[in-house]
């Protein structure tokens, strides 16, 4: 059986991170334009021809602004989590804890939302295949399960 795949790119969204366990630069809080690269599939599509209808995706890109747009993101066994709690309490910095703030990590983060999203949104006719998370131009991390 076939499935038909549609492609939806979210980007230009400001924010900061660390990974405390790295030994190198990167234990450091520093900052990226991330950007969200969705592969949807289905086996059918809808009456005018679509996998999925990009103008229903404003809850999406309102949850991706939530967690990704002009926030600190933290792991959540990060040992200075109480001090970044602070500064987000003091209105600092505008926190959100993660399993895991990598790439690849943050695109799995990313996969469950949407694919539970858009299974509701058309009555499992259409899911997500894969994320794609990029930091820049030169490094992404992508997540895509076993099987659906």
């Amino acid at each position: 059986m076939s499935v038909y795949q549609t492609i939806k790119t979210f980007d230009n969204f400001p924010c900061s991170h660390r990974q405390w366990r790295h030994s190198g630069h990167c234990k450091f809080i520093h900052g990226y334009s991330r950007s969200f690269k969705m592969t949807f599939g289905c086996k059918e599509l809808t009456e005018s021809g679509f996998g999925v209808d990009f103008g229903e995706f404003s809850e999406i890109k309102s949850w991706l602004s939530h967690w990704f747009d002009h926030t600190l993101l933290i792991n959540e066994d990060d040992p200075e989590r109480a001090l970044f709690q602070e500064l987000h309490e003091r209105q600092i910095v505008d926190l959100r804890v993660l399993p895991n703030v990598s790439m690849e990590r943050t695109a799995e983060f990313v996969f469950h939302y949407v694919d539970g999203w858009i299974r509701q949104q058309t009555h499992d006719r259409s899911f997500l295949l894969e994320v794609e998370c990029r930091e820049n131009d030169k490094n992404a991390g992508v997540y895509r399960p076993a099987a659906h």
